[in-house]
């Protein structure tokens, strides 16, 4: 067994010795807020999250009180909210059409959205004007087209092998209920006919 270092290793010693980092500035944040919106699309909760996060690691490294900069979080994300950087309107637009291709519920984009900070007013009215730009009679078939699409996406109900479809039906029904979707939408998907079959693959 190798004898313990009592002054520490060397990485250690250096990082000891290493100069803290950079006061936080108004500058320093707004380029990282700058660097998070190139590389990722956002709402103005994940930016501020973003950022808190950034200074409460650069606030513990300098031996300061993270909440001293609150105000300049909330300066720096309502700049970037100005400009038009971010918009959670947009933002919100964006994310629920992906959802909707991907196979989310109504009640899956809900909590999707608000896990990402986006205001229930404006998740409300994003899927308002989705059911509004249906034509007339047709908005209930947003969500029997999203749960067609995750049954696809699971290969659920008439994406199964026909040979293995009738004794995965109830579990494929849960699926879908546990997915967010009404039990008349789930039972609709799964039972329905395709014009051409599924692969033979499960």
């Amino acid at each position: 067994m190798k004898p313990s270092n009592v002054a520490g290793s060397a990485p250690e010693r250096r990082k000891a010795d290493a100069p803290p980092p950079k006061p936080i500035s108004p500058t320093w944040l707004e380029r990282a807020a700058l660097h998070y919106l190139e590389r990722y699309s956002a709402s103005t909760e994940m930016l501020r999250r973003t950022l808190a996060r950034r200074v409460e690691k650069r606030a513990r490294l300098r031996g300061e009180d993270p909440a001293t900069f609150a105000g300049m979080i909330a300066a720096t994300v309502a700049r970037a909210v100005s400009s038009g950087l971010v918009d959670d309107v947009r933002f919100t637009d964006t994310r629920l059409a992906t959802l909707r291709r991907r196979g989310t519920s109504s009640r899956g984009v809900s909590a999707k959205l608000a896990a990402k900070g986006v205001p229930r007013d404006v998740v409300e009215a994003a899927m308002q004007a989705e059911r509004e730009a249906m034509p007339d009679g047709a908005a209930e078939e947003i969500e029997t087209q999203a749960a067609q699409a995750y049954a696809k996406r699971r290969r659920l109900g008439p994406y199964r092998r026909p040979d293995l479809r009738a004794a995965y039906r109830d579990r494929d029904l849960a699926a879908l209920a546990r997915a967010g979707f009404a039990y008349g939408h789930a039972r609709q998907v799964i039972d329905m006919e395709l014009d051409t079959e599924p692969d033979a693959a499960e």
